[in-house]
């Protein structure tokens, strides 16, 4: 068996536990995707185990074994639910704070309670669910690894979605983290409304945008593109 399935029968027995984690955090552009997974481990047999024996962090699995872990996840969970916070939402509520709300909220749709809840990472003020923040989670409990594919093929499928009315980004190819071709393409095109303007990232700063109070200023090649753009926090 996974050592990840280990990890959480040890803790809660042959009973229900949900694990949450989130992808996008480090993005420059695009939605934050929290999601929560349940598993009755009771109600699961050796075939459940086996089809979901690669679970692990997402970021350590190849693109077509987590969508062949999405898939597989959404026929043997319990229960399965995503919570999206926009770019907006991450600008005027910051982006913590935003991650935060979006775990305690996905983990508070799981019902009924599981006997176990487990976040990657963090503790959630202000959640109304008992939950246990585990290091390195996505690595060690298979409810959270399963959390953590979830969300970030979700994210993906999303940002592949805004790619068609955003093309000049790439974020078929990014998917908005900060790689060399999305800040050569800021640099070409400006920001848009999916992108992030609330913390002055170090890719902006590269590209000479500066913020004053929440507001970015594009440098002069990026303004003489577009007039008179001073953009705002969405």
């Amino acid at each position: 068996m996974n050592e990840r399935f280990a990890f959480d029968l040890d803790l809660a027995g042959h009973a229900t536990v949900a694990g949450a984690d989130e992808a996008g955090r480090g993005c420059l552009a695009g939605p934050l995707v929290a999601a929560a997974v349940s598993f009755d481990y009771a109600a699961m047999d050796d075939a459940d185990f086996a089809a979901l024996d690669a679970l692990n962090d997402s970021k350590k699995l190849a693109k077509a074994r987590r969508a062949a872990l999405y898939d597989e996840i959404l026929r043997r969970a319990r229960q399965v639910v995503i919570v999206c916070r926009s770019a907006g939402t991450i600008d005027r509520e910051g982006l913590h704070r935003c991650n935060l709300d979006a775990l305690a909220r996905a983990v508070e749709g799981i019902a009924p309670a599981p006997r176990v809840t487990l976040i990657d990472g963090f503790r959630l003020p202000g959640c109304r669910r008992p939950h246990r923040a585990v290091v390195g989670g996505d690595g060690r409990s298979a409810a959270i690894a399963a959390a953590s594919v979830v969300a970030k093929v979700t994210r993906d499928r999303l940002m592949l979605r805004l790619h068609l009315s955003h093309p000049q980004y790439g974020f078929d190819r990014h998917v908005g983290y900060a790689t060399a071709a999305h800040r050569g393409a800021i640099a070409e095109h400006g920001v848009c409304a999916l992108h992030r303007l609330s913390f002055a990232s170090v890719a902006y700063r590269q590209l000479g945008l500066t913020f004053d109070d929440g507001i970015v200023n594009p440098p002069v090649s990026i303004r003489e593109r577009h007039p008179g753009s001073r953009i705002g926090t969405l």
